[in-house]
């Protein structure tokens, strides 16, 4: 192999895994879980992912089954963990809640999700 075919081939496999190496801020976990159905509603909703987050572009809203905000629009990463995305509610009666959240990782990639959980009585 010459020296031209060798430096184009290491080159092209640098470039493949610096490619393939971006994290995404992807959910982990969240409280209430997904899907659940809880007897008592929750006074907020947090979400875990597996990255730290841009606390100035990332945010989450939960809707009720009308598409109304039920949260207080005070959405926020935590200082002490960048990796968990917050917000309170209003007290909710029984019914199908669901949650929207769109985050920023660190290294600038964007995801984003939905799922509902369910408040009975």
């Amino acid at each position: 192999m010459t020296s031209t075919r060798l430096a184009a081939l290491t080159l092209a496999v640098l470039l493949a895994v610096a490619a393939s190496g971006g994290a995404h801020a992807f959910l982990d976990r969240a409280e209430p879980k997904v899907g659940s159905t809880l007897r008592a509603p929750p006074s907020e909703v947090r979400l875990w992912f597996t990255e730290s987050l841009e606390a100035a572009f990332s945010s989450v809203q939960v809707l009720d089954a009308s598409g109304r905000r039920v949260d207080k629009d005070d959405g926020r990463v935590e200082t002490s963990n960048l990796a968990l995305l917050r917000t309170s509610l209003v007290p909710l009666p029984p019914g199908t809640y669901k949650v929207v959240w769109r985050v920023v990782s660190i290294d600038s990639h964007v995801t984003a999700g939905d799922f509902a959980f369910h408040v009975t009585r």
